[in-house]
């Protein structure tokens, strides 16, 4: 009937917007990091640090560290993941930061070229 298909119709269309929601919610904490990488913690330091989490990244709200499905940065089961590159002594030179998106390739940054 009309109704059941406009009922799939919205269904659908609820169930995509709801993946953009949550895959806006993974850029927005990926670009949080970056930030508090470049503008906070390189600024100190002069180094990227080997791991990130919020004990080390204080300037974040630490709700970003949790992706939408619930998982922390670093469990095998995040969305987000944070390789660093070019480390001695757990300090690094370089880094990738990656969000898996549900609706797009995967969101990138990695550091700028200090």
């Amino acid at each position: 009937t009309f109704a059941g298909l406009l009922f799939l119709f919205f269904f659908i269309q609820k169930t995509n917007l709801d993946a953009f929601s949550r895959d806006e919610d993974r850029k927005t904490a990926i670009n949080a990091m970056y930030y508090a990488l470049e503008e906070s913690f390189y600024k100190d330091h002069k180094y990227y640090p080997e791991t990130i989490s919020e004990e080390n990244i204080t300037v974040i709200d630490p709700a970003l560290w949790t992706d939408p499905d619930g998982y922390n940065l670093g469990d095998s089961k995040s969305s987000y993941s944070y390789q660093p590159g070019d480390c001695n002594n757990g300090k690094c030179k370089e880094y990738i930061l990656k969000a898996e998106l549900e609706k797009e390739n995967p969101y990138i940054k990695q550091n700028r070229k200090n």
